[in-house]
């Protein structure tokens, strides 16, 4: 047995697995030391929406039957994770941090949990989240916001907050979160954990919820680069029951991670830096970041230049909302969910989307139906949809120079609860420079960088289509140096 001061929920997925296969501790007691940390202090940071305790315990003594017999373990065996509550769980509620969800349990298995189920890791929980997804510090959920661990005054950034919290509280080892434009980034950074956003197509959105089609994307919280390839192995690749997944190859990331950097050419984007809101201390942190980079690298870095990088924000909050107000008018009380019937069809839906959804989710439906609307549809969306395409040929260009492109994650560390959910318009810029890689569908790493009076900086590394390979490598390697 390890010794009594080791606590095996602050472990990562490595230490876990080696700690399991020398038998220094069982399944069992990792589950049960990230429940009891839950136990402990979930109260206050409120990252999870339903505990899955009593049948994780019963998996994990299964689990331990096979170590005992020497069975082969899988990397995840045993290994103990959240999941943010838009992934369809098989008999667990997935309420999208809704109303009208509160109470449905999922039929079925989304892709990504189905195979982290079938590598054995154990789901301890379903985390909180703005409603559908549409948040950024994850304080629009039916189910009350969840608080910075690290300062239970702030926000942990959203919508993937409760994932993201759950990491950096040590509740489990790690977690998945969606990323439709920063979702995933932007909580890492403000919670200083690894949040990793694959190429769109990489990983399925079989069995998650729909915000906005064409930009949502799976990824994880880790608490190392090494533990996001992990995950990035057993979750990716192309999946029948979703069209845009890749068959392309999935490279051996946990193998080319541990490559050196030497040779590699480092892009920095000068629209990035020149944004008004970017605090002055983040930028410090930041410059100093790339500087140990830069020396790992061997080069000097070259500035490249984004041009439609202003016009990000804009198409997006016109791309995002025309999408979600497709993809939400299922909710309807009709099939499933709440359900507050009228006179008619069409009060029944008017009771039900009133009493059943948020502000912020009203807010987007109405921005998204207006913009597709007939005599707006050409003037916005059609709009929208060309900047979009030059923003992904901004990057093209730029990746004929580089190799990967380095930026801030947030213009500022986590900013305090409620101060800006009264002001959507300062709430959307918390996703300037997670946006644009959205837009384009490119791997994206948010990986710890510093810290100011105490809050996490995150850098921002960027890398064409299905390089995820490169900048897991150079995320590992600035995190060996830096470490």
């Amino acid at each position: 047995m390890l010794l009594n001061s080791m606590k095996l929920n602050e472990l990562t997925i490595e230490t876990a697995h080696q700690g399991l296969n020398k038998k220094e501790f069982t399944s069992t007691e990792l589950a049960q030391a990230c429940f009891a940390e839950i136990k402990k202090t979930d109260k206050a940071i409120n990252a999870f929406i339903t505990s899955t305790e009593p049948s994780v315990l019963n998996q994990a003594q299964l689990i331990d039957q096979q170590i005992i017999k020497g069975d082969q373990l899988d990397l995840l065996t045993g290994i103990p994770y959240a999941a943010k509550d838009i992934f369809c769980t098989q008999g667990i509620k997935t309420t999208a941090g809704s109303k009208i969800l509160a109470d449905f349990i999922a039929p079925y298995e989304s892709t990504t949990t189905d195979r982290l189920k079938k590598s054995q890791a154990v789901l301890v929980g379903k985390t909180n989240l703005d409603e559908f997804a549409m948040g950024s510090s994850t304080e629009n959920s039916a189910f009350g916001p969840t608080k910075n661990p690290l300062d239970l005054t702030r926000v942990p950034g959203g919508s993937s907050g409760g994932s993201a919290a759950a990491v950096a509280a040590n509740h489990c080892l790690f977690a998945l979160g969606t990323d439709t434009g920063g979702s995933i980034r932007q909580p890492a950074s403000f919670c200083g954990v690894v949040g990793l956003k694959p190429t769109y197509g990489r990983t399925s959105r079989y069995g998650v919820m729909s915000m906005a089609s064409s930009l949502d994307t799976i990824g994880c919280f880790t608490k190392t680069v090494a533990d996001a390839a992990i995950i990035l192995q057993a979750i990716a690749g192309k999946d029948d029951n979703d069209a845009t997944t890749s068959n392309i190859e999935l490279n051996n990331y946990s193998k080319e991670i541990k490559q050196d950097i030497k040779g590699l050419k480092i892009g920095i984007p000068q629209q990035y830096f020149a944004v008004a809101g970017l605090d002055p201390q983040v930028k410090i942190v930041i410059e100093q970041a790339i500087k140990e980079i830069e020396k790992l690298a061997g080069n000097k870095v070259i500035t490249i230049d984004l041009p439609h990088t202003e016009y990000a924000l804009a198409a997006y909050y016109i791309i995002m909302p025309a999408e979600v107000s497709s993809n939400l008018s299922r909710y309807d009380g009709i099939r499933y969910g709440l359900s507050n019937r009228g006179e008619d069809v069409l009060s029944s839906y008017l009771n039900t989307r009133s009493q059943g959804l948020s502000d912020e989710v009203k807010r987007r439906i109405m921005l998204g139906t207006y913009t597709l609307s007939h005599g707006y549809y050409d003037a916005y969306y059609k709009k929208a949809l060309q900047v979009r395409t030059l923003i992904k040929q901004d990057f093209a260009e730029a990746f004929k120079q580089v190799d990967v492109i380095l930026t801030p994650t947030s213009p500022t560390t986590a900013f305090k609860i409620g101060e800006k959910i009264d002001d959507p318009l300062q709430m959307y810029l918390s996703d300037i420079y997670t946006i644009p890689a959205s837009l384009a569908g490119l791997p994206a790493l948010s990986v710890p960088c510093g810290e100011i009076d105490g809050l996490p900086v995150g850098l921002q590394i960027i890398g064409q289509q299905f390089a995820e390979k490169i900048i897991l490598r150079v995320g590992y390697n600035y995190e060996q140096g830096h470490s």
